[in-house]
């Protein structure tokens, strides 16, 4: 997995500097950190605490596509409608999330072996993602680029590939799961400890905050949908477990750190 990882994130930049030396783009690099609130089999649908409760963090690499400004000359591109409204961004991220079961089912009054072991079970996923993103600005990014403590809201829509790595035990019995003393019978036969790749897409929205001239703080939420309902180790059969047919997703709301190179 690393070396894929590795490999991913090389064509990445190869792509990058390809389209610099070719077209004369300018760069940005960052970083962003956030909490991640996963959506997965764990917990009740729509409830405040399985919400809260299943939060984990996030990290990561970014790296933009400046089409307004040519570092090579230090000068603007020729205006289009494309170039002052458009950045390419691509991301190495990380996030990891500690899950359990929370709602209405495990709560105290509930005392039937199917509760128990619901309370008894925990899991946790750990996904790496490799992706671009076109982020769209529907102010003049020259403006912003010129005006210290201007704002630049946006919105962004983009692909991930993702490498996952699930574990799902019990606090009961020897810990195994697919075991009549730890897990619940819809569970049967519906965990995993084997990671993988999934595809994603993701979408988001945010803004920048001029900072210096060669520097912005941006937020953004973010949405991230993953064609896959192995990503948290979990996938109870979704024809008789209609409450578990989703595919995995989280929100993750991020704090960055972006500086202009020149």
């Amino acid at each position: 997995m690393p070396k894929k990882i590795i490999v991913t994130v090389l064509l990445l930049f190869a792509f990058s500097k390809n389209a610099v030396a070719q077209f004369g783009f300018s760069h940005e690099v960052g970083v962003i950190v956030g909490p991640v609130a996963f959506q997965s089999d764990y917990g009740e649908r729509r409830n405040f605490a399985t919400n809260a409760g299943n939060t984990g963090y996030g990290i990561g690499l970014i790296h933009y596509l400046n089409f307004s400004y040519r570092a090579e000359c230090n000068c603007y591109t020729p205006e289009t409608y494309f170039n002052d409204h458009f950045k390419l961004r691509s991301e190495l991220s990380y996030n990891k999330t500690e899950l359990q079961h929370f709602g209405r089912w495990v709560d105290p009054d509930k005392t039937s072996l199917f509760a128990n072991q619901l309370r008894a079970m925990r899991g946790s996923t750990s996904v790496t993602n490799v992706g671009m993103q076109l982020e769209y600005f529907p102010l003049s990014i020259r403006d912003f680029s010129s005006t210290i403590g201007a704002w630049a809201p946006f919105i962004s829509l983009g692909g991930q590939f993702s490498f996952y790595d699930p574990e799902a035990y019990s606090l009961l019995g020897d810990g195994t799961l697919d075991d009549f003393l730890t897990t619940p019978i819809k569970y049967f036969g519906g965990t995993t400890n084997q990671g993988g790749t999934v595809w994603s897409i993701v979408g988001s929205v945010g803004t920048r905050y001029k900072l210096t001239e060669l520097s912005d703080l941006m937020v953004d939420l973010r949405f991230q949908y993953y064609f896959s309902n192995w990503v948290d180790g979990l996938n109870p059969d979704p024809k008789v477990y209609l409450e578990n047919r989703a595919n995995d997703w989280n929100v993750w709301f991020n704090v960055g750190y972006i500086y202009y190179l020149q």
